[in-house]
């Protein structure tokens, strides 16, 4: 099924642009079901905008990942 962009993290779905949407190609007799925006709700609401900035705001809060044992991080001269 091809839809619009995800809203949430969903396990086992995956955002394509718009030329890879367009190449899709499925095993031979499968069907792809493509389900076309409302385009008057393309537009970004205010609810949209909270959601982005709240979740920058929390990528912002998260310790950076340790690195692999074994390896080093040298900061740049």
């Amino acid at each position: 099924m091809l839809g619009p962009l995800a809203t949430a993290a969903e396990p086992h779905t995956y955002d394509l642009c718009a030329e890879h949407a367009g190449r899709l190609s499925v095993p031979q007799g499968w069907n792809v079901i493509r389900l076309a925006p409302d385009p008057g709700a393309s537009a970004p609401s205010r609810d949209d905008l909270l959601a982005l900035a709240d979740a920058v705001r929390e990528a912002g809060r998260r310790p950076a990942p340790e690195p692999p044992s074994g390896l080093r991080l040298v900061p740049p001269e």
